[in-house]
Parts: C-alpha cells; sequence; structure tokens
C-alpha cells in the first residue's frame, strides 16, 4: 500500500469546531463534534499515517515576535474553557487512532511543514488539513491542501485564482504586501494588487529590489523598506527543517472498526 500521511492543524479544525458551537454548549459537545470530524477526514482521505499537530496553548508566540515583536499581538485568547478541555480532546483523537503532538518553542506550523516537507520530498503522498492559506507555499505533486470547513482543495488553481502567483513565490507575496490578521507589516503602500504586478515582473523581492527597471512608485517603496520586506518574508514562510523526535512507524494509522 502506497503511504499516505494526513496531518491534522488541530488549533485550526478545533478552535473554529467550538467557535460554532451554541454559548451554552459544554466542553463535551466540543469533544464529540471533534471526534465526528477527525472520523469524517480518515473515511475521506483514507491515510497510511496520521498525527494531529497543536501549538501549546500557553506558548508565547515564538521566534517571529523577536524579529517583528508586533506579531500576532493582541489576539483574542483560547476560551478558557476550551483550553481546559485540550486534554480530553487529545485523548479522544487517541481514541480514535490519533496521536498528538505539541509544538514546544515553535509554532505548530513549522512543525506541520517539517513533517510534511519530510515525507512530501520522498514522494510519498501528504495530505495537510487546514483552512490557513500560508501552507500553500509548500504545494507540489506529493503535497495538498484540504479545507475540511468548505470541503475544498486549496491546490494550485486556488492560488493562482487567490493570487495570480505561483505557490513558491507566496512567501514573498506576504513580504510585500504584508498580512493584517497576523500583523506582518508588508511594505507600506503595496497592497496585493502591487505586490502581484512586482513578483509578476521580477519573481522575488530581491531580483526586483536589485533591478533597475523597478518603476519610481516601486523603486521608492523598496529603497526605504526594503529591510521589513525581507523580515516580513522571513516570517511569513514556514520553516520545513525542525527537528522531529518521532518516526513514520510510531504514527502509522491502525484502522479502527
Amino acid at each position: 500500500m502506497a503511504l499516505h500521511l494526513v496531518v491534522i492543524d488541530a488549533l485550526n479544525l478545533i478552535r473554529r469546531i467550538h467557535a460554532v458551537q451554541k454559548e451554552e454548549a459544554d466542553i463535551d459537545q466540543t469533544i464529540r463534534v471533534c471526534s465526528q470530524a477527525v472520523t469524517k477526514i480518515i473515511k475521506q482521505s483514507q491515510p497510511t499515517h496520521i498525527i494531529a499537530v497543536f501549538d501549546h496553548h500557553q506558548q508565547q508566540r515564538g521566534w517571529r515576535a523577536e524579529l517583528l515583536p508586533n506579531y500576532k499581538e493582541g489576539r483574542k485568547p483560547m476560551p478558557e474553557a476550551l483550553a481546559a478541555g485540550m486534554g480530553q480532546i487529545q485523548d479522544a483523537l487517541w481514541e480514535l487512532g490519533v496521536d498528538s503532538l505539541l509544538s514546544d518553542g515553535d509554532e505548530a506550523d513549522d512543525l506541520i511543514a517539517t513533517i510534511a516537507m519530510k515525507v512530501a520530498n520522498r514522494n510519498e503522498q501528504v495530505t495537510i488539513i487546514s483552512t490557513d492559506k500560508g501552507y500553500c507555499q509548500l504545494l507540489q505533486p506529493t503535497l495538498r491542501i484540504r479545507d475540511y470547513f468548505q470541503q475544498r482543495w486549496l491546490d494550485l488553481d486556488f492560488v493562482q485564482q487567490e493570487f495570480g502567483l505561483k505557490p513558491e513565490q507566496l512567501a514573498d507575496y506576504w513580504g510585500l504586501a504584508g498580512i493584517s490578521s497576523s500583523k506582518i507589516t508588508g511594505i507600506p503602500g503595496v497592497g496585493p494588487k502591487a505586490a502581484k504586478e512586482i513578483l509578476t515582473e521580477y519573481g522575488d523581492i530581491e531580483s526586483a529590489f536589485k533591478a533597475n527597471s523597478l518603476v519610481e512608485k516601486y523603486r521608492k517603496k523598496l529603497d526605504e523598506h526594503i529591510e521589513t520586506a525581507r523580515i516580513s518574508k522571513q516570517i511569513a514562510a514556514l520553516k520545513t527543517d525542525l527537528p522531529l523526535g518521532f518516526n513514520l512507524q510510531e504514527i502509522r494509522y491502525d484502522i479502527h472498526e
């Protein structure tokens, strides 16, 4: 049987499920709905290996905040009841045959990217379950992203329609245009349209910065804010080289009836 690794962006899934529960719903209801969702994911994807990756809910904002102090500043904290029930949710996933991995020092996004790319680069199939468009920078023939809630693939067609660029240009795109929800600055005055125009012409930030032909309205902005663009790109890019303390055999999925 061909290998198929499914990596669940756990808090992306759980917090969205919890958010649509009725206000008076207890943690048990959230656990039930999460279990139903993961059961459906397993049925649809038929994994040979599967893991749910969590951000530690008490974790600080990590290395990105050291580069950009405002990074993700002021985000709404996890509801106390949900934070208190996180262990129960992980136990419920374990009962379904899904092990949980908690990030420690790095964001779950980087851990997910590292796990996924290690397997995808071996020409084995990987599916990331998340609504986070940041993972689209990883897209390749052996790696795909599934939005569970809208039941759609965040694939090459999606990236082209959404950004008009290639997956490998997305970190540069966010380096220029920023990401307002994460308070990633980008270059002031360069929005999505301008970022797409620059990258369509020059491919990446550094090539545009070095180009003598860059039009004056962009030349001035890049000259003044190139370091901000570089930092924003670095923050938007996912790490894929974190050390992992486990092997694939440990997350093999045993079919649960």
